[in-house]
Protein backbone atom coordinates (compact mmCIF):
# COMPACT_ATOMS: atom_id res chain seq x y z
CA UNK A 1 0.00 0.00 0.00
CA UNK A 2 1.19 2.85 -1.06
CA UNK A 3 0.81 5.98 1.75
CA UNK A 4 0.27 9.25 0.84
CA UNK A 5 1.95 12.44 1.47
CA UNK A 6 2.35 13.62 4.89
CA UNK A 7 0.99 17.17 5.31
CA UNK A 8 2.98 19.15 8.28
CA UNK A 9 0.95 22.27 9.55
CA UNK A 10 4.50 23.78 10.96
CA UNK A 11 8.49 23.19 10.72
CA UNK A 12 9.77 20.39 13.25
CA UNK A 13 10.86 22.02 16.69
CA UNK A 14 13.78 21.08 19.02
CA UNK A 15 12.68 19.42 22.04
CA UNK A 16 15.45 19.91 25.17
CA UNK A 17 15.66 18.58 28.32
CA UNK A 18 12.70 19.86 30.83
CA UNK A 19 15.64 20.76 33.27
CA UNK A 20 19.64 21.61 33.70
CA UNK A 21 21.32 18.47 32.70
CA UNK A 22 25.49 17.74 32.82
CA UNK A 23 27.13 19.72 30.01
CA UNK A 24 30.25 17.14 28.69
CA UNK A 25 31.45 15.11 26.62
CA UNK A 26 30.34 10.65 26.37
CA UNK A 27 32.70 8.92 25.57
CA UNK A 28 31.69 6.12 23.02
CA UNK A 29 33.23 2.35 23.24
CA UNK A 30 34.67 0.71 20.44
CA UNK A 31 31.15 -1.59 20.23
CA UNK A 32 29.43 1.75 20.06
CA UNK A 33 31.53 3.34 17.14
CA UNK A 34 31.65 0.29 14.92
CA UNK A 35 31.41 1.30 11.12
CA UNK A 36 28.08 -0.82 11.05
CA UNK A 37 26.75 1.12 13.55
CA UNK A 38 26.80 4.42 12.18
CA UNK A 39 22.84 4.62 11.13
CA UNK A 40 19.69 5.36 12.87
CA UNK A 41 17.97 2.36 14.33
CA UNK A 42 13.61 3.40 13.07
CA UNK A 43 11.14 1.87 14.53
CA UNK A 44 7.33 2.69 13.62
CA UNK A 45 4.31 2.23 15.60
CA UNK A 46 0.27 1.97 15.21
CA UNK A 47 -1.78 3.48 17.95
CA UNK A 48 -5.90 3.37 17.94
CA UNK A 49 -5.95 6.56 19.54
CA UNK A 50 -3.62 9.56 19.21
CA UNK A 51 -1.50 11.15 22.27
CA UNK A 52 -1.82 14.98 21.94
CA UNK A 53 1.47 16.13 20.26
CA UNK A 54 2.15 19.02 23.45
CA UNK A 55 1.63 15.66 26.32
CA UNK A 56 4.53 13.69 23.66
CA UNK A 57 6.95 17.07 23.64
CA UNK A 58 6.57 17.21 27.48
CA UNK A 59 7.28 13.93 28.25
CA UNK A 60 10.34 13.50 26.14
CA UNK A 61 11.50 16.44 27.43
CA UNK A 62 10.91 14.95 30.99
CA UNK A 63 12.56 12.17 30.17
CA UNK A 64 15.65 13.18 27.99
CA UNK A 65 16.87 15.31 31.77
CA UNK A 66 18.05 11.35 32.14
CA UNK A 67 18.42 10.55 28.96
CA UNK A 68 20.49 13.68 27.94
CA UNK A 69 22.66 12.19 25.76
CA UNK A 70 19.95 11.68 23.16
CA UNK A 71 19.03 15.49 23.44
CA UNK A 72 23.40 15.96 22.26
CA UNK A 73 25.33 15.55 19.08
CA UNK A 74 27.40 12.99 17.52
CA UNK A 75 30.60 14.47 16.76
CA UNK A 76 34.01 13.45 16.05
CA UNK A 77 36.68 12.73 18.61
CA UNK A 78 39.70 14.06 16.83
CA UNK A 79 41.55 10.78 18.97
CA UNK A 80 42.71 7.63 16.26
CA UNK A 81 43.65 7.86 12.91
CA UNK A 82 41.83 10.67 10.50
CA UNK A 83 39.80 11.52 13.81
CA UNK A 84 37.37 9.02 12.91
CA UNK A 85 36.36 8.03 16.60
CA UNK A 86 33.11 9.32 17.63
CA UNK A 87 31.57 10.70 20.66
CA UNK A 88 28.49 12.54 21.79
CA UNK A 89 28.28 16.27 22.73
CA UNK A 90 25.90 16.57 25.58
CA UNK A 91 25.11 20.41 25.26
CA UNK A 92 21.25 19.51 25.34
CA UNK A 93 20.38 20.72 22.12
CA UNK A 94 17.18 18.74 21.64
CA UNK A 95 15.55 15.83 19.82
CA UNK A 96 14.05 17.00 16.97
CA UNK A 97 10.20 16.70 17.02
CA UNK A 98 7.89 16.58 13.92
CA UNK A 99 4.06 16.47 13.62
CA UNK A 100 2.32 15.33 11.09
CA UNK A 101 -1.37 14.60 9.49
CA UNK A 102 -2.09 11.78 7.08
CA UNK A 103 -5.35 10.86 4.94
CA UNK A 104 -4.93 7.47 6.68
CA UNK A 105 -6.99 5.67 8.68
CA UNK A 106 -5.77 2.96 11.38
CA UNK A 107 -7.43 0.02 10.13
CA UNK A 108 -6.08 1.23 6.27
CA UNK A 109 -3.00 0.81 7.41
CA UNK A 110 -3.11 -2.42 9.26
CA UNK A 111 -4.28 -4.26 6.09
CA UNK A 112 -0.98 -2.99 4.34
CA UNK A 113 1.33 -3.10 7.35
CA UNK A 114 2.49 -6.86 7.16
CA UNK A 115 5.41 -5.72 4.92
CA UNK A 116 7.07 -2.09 4.54
CA UNK A 117 7.08 -0.60 1.22
CA UNK A 118 9.08 2.55 0.54
CA UNK A 119 6.52 4.82 0.76
CA UNK A 120 6.71 4.34 4.31
CA UNK A 121 9.58 6.78 4.85
CA UNK A 122 7.27 9.55 4.57
CA UNK A 123 6.56 8.97 8.14
CA UNK A 124 9.81 9.91 9.68
CA UNK A 125 10.65 13.62 9.23
CA UNK A 126 13.91 13.88 6.67
CA UNK A 127 17.01 15.55 7.85
CA UNK A 128 18.55 17.58 5.28
CA UNK A 129 22.43 16.98 7.01
CA UNK A 130 25.62 16.44 5.43
CA UNK A 131 26.22 13.60 6.63
CA UNK A 132 25.52 10.89 9.44
CA UNK A 133 27.03 12.96 12.56
CA UNK A 134 24.89 16.09 11.90
CA UNK A 135 21.75 14.26 12.51
CA UNK A 136 20.33 14.42 15.49
CA UNK A 137 20.65 11.42 17.82
CA UNK A 138 16.82 11.79 18.51
CA UNK A 139 14.25 12.30 15.40
CA UNK A 140 10.24 11.59 15.88
CA UNK A 141 7.46 12.00 14.07
CA UNK A 142 3.46 11.86 14.98
CA UNK A 143 1.24 11.55 12.71
CA UNK A 144 -2.34 11.82 13.15
CA UNK A 145 -4.47 9.82 11.22
CA UNK A 146 -8.22 10.60 10.03
CA UNK A 147 -9.72 7.88 12.12
CA UNK A 148 -8.38 8.98 15.35
CA UNK A 149 -4.83 6.95 16.10
CA UNK A 150 -1.47 7.83 15.38
CA UNK A 151 1.38 6.95 13.69
CA UNK A 152 4.83 7.22 16.10
CA UNK A 153 8.06 7.00 14.19
CA UNK A 154 11.52 7.11 16.04
CA UNK A 155 15.03 7.09 15.17
CA UNK A 156 17.57 6.44 17.72
CA UNK A 157 21.03 6.33 16.71
CA UNK A 158 22.38 2.79 17.17
CA UNK A 159 26.06 4.01 18.29
CA UNK A 160 23.96 5.71 21.32
CA UNK A 161 21.74 2.55 22.01
CA UNK A 162 21.41 -0.89 20.83
CA UNK A 163 17.65 -2.89 21.08
CA UNK A 164 17.79 -3.19 24.76
CA UNK A 165 19.24 0.27 24.83
CA UNK A 166 16.29 1.67 22.62
CA UNK A 167 13.41 -0.34 24.85
CA UNK A 168 14.22 0.77 28.23
CA UNK A 169 14.72 4.75 26.90
CA UNK A 170 11.05 4.37 25.11
CA UNK A 171 9.55 2.58 28.03
CA UNK A 172 10.99 5.54 29.93
CA UNK A 173 9.21 7.94 27.82
CA UNK A 174 5.85 6.00 27.55
CA UNK A 175 6.02 5.94 31.30
CA UNK A 176 6.22 10.08 31.77
CA UNK A 177 3.28 10.16 29.45
CA UNK A 178 0.58 8.07 30.54
CA UNK A 179 0.89 9.42 34.12
CA UNK A 180 0.92 12.58 36.01
CA UNK A 181 2.58 13.92 37.97
CA UNK A 182 6.39 12.74 36.79
CA UNK A 183 7.20 9.41 38.10
CA UNK A 184 10.59 7.87 38.45
CA UNK A 185 11.99 5.86 35.63
CA UNK A 186 11.41 2.12 35.93
CA UNK A 187 15.19 1.78 35.28
CA UNK A 188 17.55 4.32 35.64
CA UNK A 189 20.07 4.67 32.92
CA UNK A 190 23.76 4.34 32.72
CA UNK A 191 25.69 6.41 30.79
CA UNK A 192 29.30 5.61 31.41
CA UNK A 193 31.07 3.15 28.37
CA UNK A 194 34.59 3.34 29.94
CA UNK A 195 33.13 -0.58 31.42
CA UNK A 196 34.29 -1.16 27.61
CA UNK A 197 37.63 0.19 27.56
CA UNK A 198 40.29 -1.21 25.35
CA UNK A 199 43.04 -2.62 27.45
CA UNK A 200 46.42 -1.46 27.36
CA UNK A 201 48.06 -2.32 25.37
CA UNK A 202 45.49 -4.03 23.31
CA UNK A 203 45.57 -8.09 23.56
CA UNK A 204 43.54 -9.84 20.49
CA UNK A 205 43.20 -13.09 22.02
CA UNK A 206 40.34 -14.18 19.47
CA UNK A 207 40.37 -14.96 15.43
CA UNK A 208 36.93 -12.89 15.35
CA UNK A 209 35.53 -15.17 12.07
CA UNK A 210 32.54 -12.68 11.96
CA UNK A 211 35.32 -10.07 10.51
CA UNK A 212 37.21 -12.15 8.70
CA UNK A 213 36.37 -13.80 5.16
CA UNK A 214 35.69 -17.60 4.86
CA UNK A 215 38.51 -19.46 2.58
CA UNK A 216 36.62 -20.63 -0.75
CA UNK A 217 37.68 -23.86 -1.98
CA UNK A 218 37.58 -22.26 -5.51
CA UNK A 219 37.10 -18.79 -6.70
CA UNK A 220 33.87 -16.84 -6.16
CA UNK A 221 32.32 -15.45 -9.77
CA UNK A 222 30.42 -13.17 -7.81
CA UNK A 223 30.00 -11.76 -3.89
CA UNK A 224 26.80 -12.76 -2.42
CA UNK A 225 26.60 -9.52 -1.03
CA UNK A 226 27.29 -7.84 -4.14
CA UNK A 227 24.88 -9.72 -6.12
CA UNK A 228 22.23 -9.19 -3.76
CA UNK A 229 22.61 -5.28 -3.99
CA UNK A 230 22.17 -5.14 -6.95
CA UNK A 231 19.05 -6.99 -7.63
CA UNK A 232 15.69 -5.52 -6.83
CA UNK A 233 14.25 -6.87 -3.64
CA UNK A 234 10.89 -6.80 -2.14
CA UNK A 235 10.31 -7.79 1.57
CA UNK A 236 8.85 -11.04 2.91
CA UNK A 237 7.29 -11.99 6.10
CA UNK A 238 6.44 -14.73 7.59
CA UNK A 239 4.84 -15.28 11.27
CA UNK A 240 6.08 -18.33 13.85
CA UNK A 241 3.74 -19.45 16.22
CA UNK A 242 4.87 -21.34 19.04
CA UNK A 243 3.01 -24.75 17.57
CA UNK A 244 5.05 -23.45 14.61
CA UNK A 245 8.20 -23.26 16.52
CA UNK A 246 7.65 -26.85 18.26
CA UNK A 247 6.88 -28.38 15.00
CA UNK A 248 10.52 -27.21 14.29
CA UNK A 249 11.81 -28.25 17.43
CA UNK A 250 10.42 -32.16 16.71
CA UNK A 251 12.86 -32.08 13.49
CA UNK A 252 15.83 -31.94 15.61
CA UNK A 253 16.82 -35.70 15.98
CA UNK A 254 18.36 -36.55 17.35
CA UNK A 255 16.89 -34.61 20.21
CA UNK A 256 18.09 -31.19 21.18
CA UNK A 257 17.55 -29.06 24.10
CA UNK A 258 17.12 -25.88 22.24
CA UNK A 259 15.69 -22.23 22.50
CA UNK A 260 13.52 -20.79 20.11
CA UNK A 261 15.60 -18.40 18.65
CA UNK A 262 17.98 -20.74 17.97
CA UNK A 263 15.55 -22.86 15.93
CA UNK A 264 14.23 -20.67 14.15
CA UNK A 265 17.31 -18.72 12.94
CA UNK A 266 18.43 -22.52 11.77
CA UNK A 267 15.48 -22.68 10.30
CA UNK A 268 16.08 -18.83 8.26
CA UNK A 269 19.40 -19.56 7.62
CA UNK A 270 18.60 -22.83 5.68
CA UNK A 271 15.76 -21.49 3.92
CA UNK A 272 17.60 -18.51 3.12
CA UNK A 273 20.59 -20.92 0.87
CA UNK A 274 18.02 -22.85 -0.39
CA UNK A 275 16.13 -20.01 -1.48
CA UNK A 276 18.94 -18.30 -2.69
CA UNK A 277 20.24 -21.81 -4.49
CA UNK A 278 24.04 -21.14 -3.93
CA UNK A 279 26.75 -23.69 -4.70
CA UNK A 280 27.03 -26.88 -2.86
CA UNK A 281 30.95 -26.13 -1.53
CA UNK A 282 30.44 -22.45 -0.76
CA UNK A 283 30.91 -21.44 2.73
CA UNK A 284 28.68 -19.37 4.39
CA UNK A 285 28.16 -17.66 7.66
CA UNK A 286 25.33 -16.83 9.71
CA UNK A 287 26.14 -13.71 12.22
CA UNK A 288 23.51 -12.79 14.97
CA UNK A 289 23.40 -10.13 17.39
CA UNK A 290 24.29 -11.90 21.12
CA UNK A 291 23.84 -9.51 24.39
CA UNK A 292 26.67 -9.64 26.41
CA UNK A 293 25.45 -7.84 29.28
CA UNK A 294 25.81 -11.03 31.60
CA UNK A 295 28.41 -12.31 30.22
CA UNK A 296 31.12 -9.57 31.09
CA UNK A 297 33.42 -9.78 34.03
CA UNK A 298 31.86 -8.43 36.03
CA UNK A 299 28.14 -7.79 34.30
CA UNK A 300 27.48 -4.93 32.65
CA UNK A 301 25.27 -2.54 35.32
CA UNK A 302 21.54 -2.49 35.35
CA UNK A 303 20.39 0.42 32.89
CA UNK A 304 23.22 0.38 30.71
CA UNK A 305 21.89 1.06 26.97
CA UNK A 306 24.78 1.74 25.43
CA UNK A 307 25.50 -1.30 22.77
CA UNK A 308 25.68 -4.65 24.84
CA UNK A 309 26.20 -6.59 21.81
CA UNK A 310 28.48 -8.09 19.51
CA UNK A 311 27.77 -10.66 16.21
CA UNK A 312 27.92 -14.36 17.12
CA UNK A 313 29.02 -16.46 14.09
CA UNK A 314 28.05 -19.82 12.63
CA UNK A 315 29.81 -21.30 9.82
CA UNK A 316 28.68 -24.16 7.34
CA UNK A 317 29.14 -25.49 3.66
CA UNK A 318 26.04 -24.87 1.87
CA UNK A 319 25.94 -28.58 1.35
CA UNK A 320 26.08 -29.89 4.37
CA UNK A 321 23.91 -27.23 5.97
CA UNK A 322 21.15 -28.63 3.73
CA UNK A 323 21.47 -31.81 3.22
CA UNK A 324 22.10 -32.82 7.21
CA UNK A 325 18.97 -32.63 9.91
CA UNK A 326 17.78 -30.03 11.70
CA UNK A 327 19.84 -31.15 15.00
CA UNK A 328 23.04 -29.89 12.61
CA UNK A 329 21.72 -26.52 11.71
CA UNK A 330 20.80 -25.71 15.61
CA UNK A 331 23.67 -26.91 16.65
CA UNK A 332 25.59 -24.67 14.69
CA UNK A 333 23.76 -21.82 15.73
CA UNK A 334 24.23 -22.71 19.62
CA UNK A 335 28.14 -23.48 19.58
CA UNK A 336 28.36 -19.71 17.87
CA UNK A 337 26.78 -18.70 21.21
CA UNK A 338 28.79 -20.79 23.51
CA UNK A 339 32.37 -19.48 22.18
CA UNK A 340 31.16 -16.21 23.59
CA UNK A 341 33.15 -14.91 26.67
CA UNK A 342 33.97 -12.06 28.70
CA UNK A 343 37.61 -12.59 26.95
CA UNK A 344 36.23 -12.67 23.53
CA UNK A 345 34.60 -9.60 23.90
CA UNK A 346 37.69 -8.09 25.16
CA UNK A 347 39.48 -9.30 22.35
CA UNK A 348 36.96 -7.63 19.93
CA UNK A 349 37.16 -4.32 22.12
CA UNK A 350 41.03 -4.23 21.84
CA UNK A 351 41.10 -5.61 18.06
CA UNK A 352 38.63 -2.89 17.48
CA UNK A 353 41.15 -0.57 19.18
CA UNK A 354 43.87 -1.38 16.92
CA UNK A 355 41.94 -1.04 13.26
CA UNK A 356 38.06 -0.08 12.01
CA UNK A 357 36.69 -3.56 10.66
CA UNK A 358 33.44 -4.21 9.24
CA UNK A 359 31.24 -7.53 9.85
CA UNK A 360 31.94 -9.59 6.89
CA UNK A 361 29.38 -10.14 4.42
CA UNK A 362 30.33 -11.70 1.30
CA UNK A 363 28.53 -14.77 2.15
CA UNK A 364 26.44 -13.94 5.13
CA UNK A 365 22.79 -13.87 6.21
CA UNK A 366 22.60 -11.61 9.77
CA UNK A 367 19.82 -11.62 11.84
CA UNK A 368 19.03 -9.12 14.36
CA UNK A 369 16.43 -9.48 17.51
CA UNK A 370 13.83 -7.24 18.00
CA UNK A 371 11.25 -9.87 19.51
CA UNK A 372 11.05 -10.50 23.79
CA UNK A 373 13.19 -6.63 24.11
CA UNK A 374 9.75 -5.17 25.16
CA UNK A 375 9.76 -3.13 21.95
CA UNK A 376 6.19 -3.74 21.99
CA UNK A 377 5.40 -2.97 25.58
CA UNK A 378 4.56 1.00 24.69
CA UNK A 379 1.65 2.89 26.33
CA UNK A 380 1.55 6.44 26.13
CA UNK A 381 -1.75 6.85 27.93
CA UNK A 382 -4.24 5.51 25.38
CA UNK A 383 -3.31 1.80 24.99
CA UNK A 384 -0.79 0.00 23.66
CA UNK A 385 0.10 -0.43 19.65
CA UNK A 386 -2.16 -2.27 17.22
CA UNK A 387 1.74 -2.62 15.37
CA UNK A 388 5.33 -2.00 15.85
CA UNK A 389 8.15 -2.58 13.51
CA UNK A 390 10.96 -1.42 11.33
CA UNK A 391 10.19 1.47 9.11
CA UNK A 392 11.88 -0.43 6.35
CA UNK A 393 12.58 -3.72 5.58
CA UNK A 394 16.80 -4.50 5.20
CA UNK A 395 18.71 -6.73 3.70
CA UNK A 396 19.29 -8.28 6.75
CA UNK A 397 16.86 -9.95 8.56
CA UNK A 398 14.63 -8.69 11.86
CA UNK A 399 12.76 -11.04 14.48
CA UNK A 400 10.35 -9.22 15.11
CA UNK A 401 7.30 -9.58 18.58
CA UNK A 402 4.24 -10.27 17.48
CA UNK A 403 1.59 -7.91 19.01
CA UNK A 404 -0.51 -10.28 21.54
CA UNK A 405 1.76 -13.35 21.46
CA UNK A 406 4.91 -13.18 23.90
CA UNK A 407 6.27 -16.28 22.37
CA UNK A 408 5.84 -15.60 19.08
CA UNK A 409 8.53 -14.53 16.13
CA UNK A 410 7.80 -12.33 12.91
CA UNK A 411 10.58 -12.71 10.31
CA UNK A 412 10.97 -9.62 8.02
CA UNK A 413 13.75 -9.42 5.42
CA UNK A 414 14.02 -8.37 2.26
CA UNK A 415 14.98 -11.47 -0.93
CA UNK A 416 15.60 -10.38 -4.77
CA UNK A 417 11.93 -10.57 -6.33
CA UNK A 418 12.75 -13.42 -8.77
CA UNK A 419 13.47 -15.72 -5.68
CA UNK A 420 11.08 -14.04 -2.88
CA UNK A 421 7.86 -16.69 -3.25
CA UNK A 422 10.39 -19.88 -2.86
CA UNK A 423 12.12 -17.95 0.10
CA UNK A 424 8.70 -17.37 1.62
CA UNK A 425 7.17 -21.13 1.04
CA UNK A 426 10.12 -22.80 2.89
CA UNK A 427 10.34 -20.67 5.72
CA UNK A 428 6.64 -21.71 5.98
CA UNK A 429 7.42 -25.62 5.18
CA UNK A 430 8.67 -27.60 8.57
CA UNK A 431 11.41 -29.26 5.67
CA UNK A 432 14.12 -30.99 7.59
CA UNK A 433 16.81 -31.66 4.70
CA UNK A 434 17.62 -34.11 2.25
CA UNK A 435 18.42 -36.63 5.55
CA UNK A 436 14.99 -36.28 6.46
CA UNK A 437 12.96 -35.98 3.38
CA UNK A 438 11.54 -32.32 2.41
CA UNK A 439 8.54 -30.79 2.79
CA UNK A 440 5.69 -30.37 5.07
Amino acid sequence: MEIPDCYYPSEPVLVAPGGPTPKHTLYLSNLDDQIFLRFSIKYLYLFKRAVGAEILKLSLSRVLEEYYPLAGRVRASGEGDRGEKLEVDCNGEGALFAEAFLDLTAAEFLEGCRRPNRSWRKLLYRVDAPSFVAVPPLVVQVTHLQCGGMILCIAICHCLCDGIGSAQFLQAWAAQASVKPVVDLPISPFHCRHVLKPRVPPHITFSHPEFTSLPQPEPLPFLLSQFLQCQHLVPISATFTPEDILRLKKLCVPSLKCTSFETVAAHVWRSWARALDLPPSLQIKLLFSFNVREKLEPELPEGFYGNGFVLACAESTVEQLLNSNTHYSVKQVQEAKGRITDELVRSLVDMLEMRKVKPDLSASLVISQWSKLGLEDLDFGEGGPLHMGPLASEIYCLFLPVIGDFYAFNVLMSMPEKVADKFEQYLKESWSGEGEGEGG
